[in-house]
């Protein structure tokens, strides 16, 4: 074999070793795996991009499905962090420590959780029972709480959404909803049904039906103002201070979950999540800030 062979094949296998440096590097960092609810996705796929932003090196992913789904995959050893729009459930907390799962919640955003219509429907506001018959198909007429005379057209969640949790227990009495509503994928496509439909109503996270740049409810859509009674004062899931002081009454922590005490990479995004910076991006994404009523317990799960 000739020196000039021998010095072309040396050269191509330091070229290969060269490229297998950063194969075997990204191999060898573990990528912080999160999964769960929909309400959430945006909001922590922006957080996770702006945090890996400034830390390079620390590789995360943000998948959705549903907080049910994120519940299963911590317990199932399937993600590192569970997000959930809703609390957990204790067949579900069960489940959890029967497999030696500790689980430890962190309120990371709080959300109105806005009942919405389209703009045509002259109502401004619902009490939350008549929510609750809306949904439960009680009411099928808008007649019947003070709107037009049309047939109510109802859109909402699939099963393994928080947010379809939540409104049944919260605000239906933990009955089932009217076999006519229109179970959709996600925040969007409720806002597309409703948008499209002047006789809809739907419920998406509030973070999902306000304009960003104006602060105002998304054009096409109006967003009912919301009363726990009929003697009760009607307060809007845009007021910060109704949210956090309960007046609003369907307002909800968004919560992230781990095993224990957050390990290094975990532990990293969550505390950045709820430094002043992380919980600035919360707010500019149209959530809120978590306020004194989650911190303490906030901090007793960090450590």
């Amino acid at each position: 074999m000739s020196k000039k062979w021998i010095k072309a094949m040396v050269a191509a296998c330091l070229a290969l070793a060269v490229l297998a440096v950063p194969v075997l590097l990204s191999a060898q960092t573990k990528m912080l795996q999160i999964k769960g609810s929909d309400t959430m996705i945006n909001l922590v796929q922006i957080l996770a991009e702006t945090y890996m932003d400034k830390n390079p090196g620390t590789p995360i992913a943000v998948l959705g499905g549903g907080s049910g789904t994120g519940v299963t995959g911590l317990i199932n050893g399937t993600c590192d962090v569970a997000n959930t729009s809703r609390d957990w459930k204790k067949k579900e907390l069960d489940l959890a420590w029967e497999k030696g799962i500790q689980v430890r919640l962190f309120a990371v955003a709080v959300d109105g959780l806005s009942i919405i219509v389209n703009e045509k429907n002259p109502l401004d506001k619902l009490t939350m029972s008549q929510v609750g018959a809306i949904y439960r198909g009680e009411v099928t007429n808008w007649k019947a709480v003070g709107g037009p005379d049309v047939k109510v057209s109802l859109y909402g969640r699939q099963s393994n959404s928080g947010t379809y949790s939540f409104m049944m227990e919260h605000v239906m009495g933990n009955k089932p909803y009217s076999q006519a509503m229109k179970e959709m994928n996600g925040n969007a496509q409720i806002i597309e049904g409703v948008l499209a439909d002047t006789a809809a109503i739907g419920y998406v996270g509030v973070g999902y039906v306000v304009d960003r740049g104006t602060g105002k409810p998304m054009k096409g859509l109006k967003i009912l103002n919301i009363n726990r009674d009929e003697k009760a004062e009607a307060f809007s899931p845009l007021d910060k201070a109704a949210v956090d002081s309960g007046k609003y009454p369907i307002a909800r922590p968004l919560l992230m979950a781990t095993n224990g005490k957050p390990k290094a990479a975990a532990l990293g995004f969550l505390s950045w999540i709820l430094s002043s910076e992380g919980q600035k991006i919360v707010e500019r994404e149209g959530f809120y800030s978590v306020g004194a009523k989650y911190q303490p317990e906030n901090a007793k799960n960090l450590k």
